[in-house]
C-alpha cells in the first residue's frame, strides 16, 4: 500500500492557487482511480483506490499548509504505513512552472508544510515530489505569489507538469522512490 499526500490549504479562497498544486495532483489521481474524497479518521480527507493491484490511499490534509505534519503523522498511524511508502506532493518555488523532481529525503527548503512534517515525524527521510511553481515575484511578496493562481502563460507547462506528476505518483505506488526517480527526474 502507498500513501500519496498532496499538500495545500483548505477553503474555496485557496482553490487554484500555486500553493495548492499538491491538492490538484491528488485530485487528478483520484479521478484516474475512479474514487472520491471523504472525511478521514484524522485531520484529512481521504480517497482509496487500486492501481495495478496495489492499494493507493490519497490524502489531503485539512490542517492548512503550516500544520501538514499533524495530518501526515495521523495518516501514517491510521494506515499503518512506513514513511518510505508515503509520498509527499507539494509546490516548490525553486523549480520552473511544471517541472517535477523526486527525492527520497531532504531539507524543508523553506517550505513551511515540509518543515512541519520533518518536525513531527522527527526525520527528513521520506519521499517527496516537488512541483515547480516558478518564482516570478517582487522581493518580499512570496506569500502573495504562492497564494495567487497560475497565469495564462503558465497553463501549458502546468497541464504537462500535472500529468507528469500524476504519472510519477502512480509509478511510485507500483515501484517505490528509487525506480520512480530514475524514470521521472
Amino acid at each position: 500500500m502507498s500513501l500519496i499526500v498532496g499538500l495545500g490549504n483548505i477553503g474555496q479562497e485557496y482553490e487554484g492557487t500555486r500553493h495548492n498544486i499538491g491538492f490538484e495532483i491528488v485530485d487528478a489521481i483520484a479521478e484516474t482511480l475512479s474514487t472520491t474524497f471523504r472525511p478521514g479518521n484524522g485531520p484529512f480527507v481521504v480517497a482509496e483506490g487500486r492501481h495495478r493491484g496495489r492499494k493507493v490511499v490519497l490524502i489531503k490534509p485539512t490542517t492548512y499548509m503550516n500544520r501538514s505534519g499533524v495530518a501526515v503523522r495521523k495518516a501514517l498511524s491510521e494506515y499503518k504505513t512506513d514513511k518510505q511508502d508515503c509520498l509527499i506532493v507539494y509546490d516548490d518555488l525553486n523549480l520552473d512552472v511544471g517541472d517535477v523532481r523526486l527525492r527520497p529525503q531532504g531539507s524543508a527548503g523553506g517550505h513551511n508544510g515540509i518543515a512541519n512534517i520533518i518536525e513531527l515525524l522527527g526525520t527528513r527521510e521520506f519521499p517527496r515530489l516537488r512541483f515547480g511553481i516558478g518564482n516570478d515575484f517582487p522581493k518580499g511578496r512570496q506569500v502573495d505569489f504562492v497564494l495567487s493562481p497560475f497565469n495564462n502563460s503558465d497553463q501549458k507547462y502546468l497541464e504537462e507538469g500535472i500529468q507528469k506528476a500524476h504519472d510519477a505518483c502512480l509509478h511510485f505506488a507500483r515501484e517505490g522512490i528509487a525506480k520512480t526517480m530514475n524514470n521521472f527526474n
